[in-house]
């Protein structure tokens, strides 16, 4: 079974800086693009930045220069800085990994998955 297990989370004051990491486990062959969303309270998920095992990386508008994304590709691993954080960045942030895994009889299956989500509070 593919797992991508979120860790990081928590409550800050506005101007803060916090550390999100998605760590992949199971039997995989190879992790395309990494990335994290969020989805605000009563708001729809939506992406705040994407990175492919190359290292291309992708913003949203609202957290360029503010937000960076990085991957331990040797420890399956994505990591979500961030940095002067405002009230506005306060969702649940979940990861995301586009990847193919080993199936039966080591069939290469591809796949989208999704980490459990983890509460980032920024207070004001």
């Amino acid at each position: 079974q593919v797992q991508l297990v979120e860790s990081g989370g928590g409550l800050v004051q506005a101007g803060g800086s916090l550390r999100l990491s998605c760590a992949v486990s199971g039997s995989i062959f190879s992790i395309n693009s990494m990335g994290w969303y969020r989805q605000p309270p009563g708001k729809q998920r939506e992406l705040v930045a994407t990175i492919t095992s190359g290292g291309s990386t992708n913003y949203a508008d609202s957290v360029k220069g503010r937000f960076t994304i990085s991957r331990d590709n040797a420890k399956n691993t994505v990591y979500l800085e961030m940095n002067s954080l405002k009230f506005e960045d306060t969702a649940v942030y979940y990861c995301n990994a586009d990847l193919v895994r080993v199936g039966t009889w080591s069939r290469p299956i591809p796949g989208n998955y999704w980490g459990q989500g983890t509460q980032v509070t920024v207070s004001s």
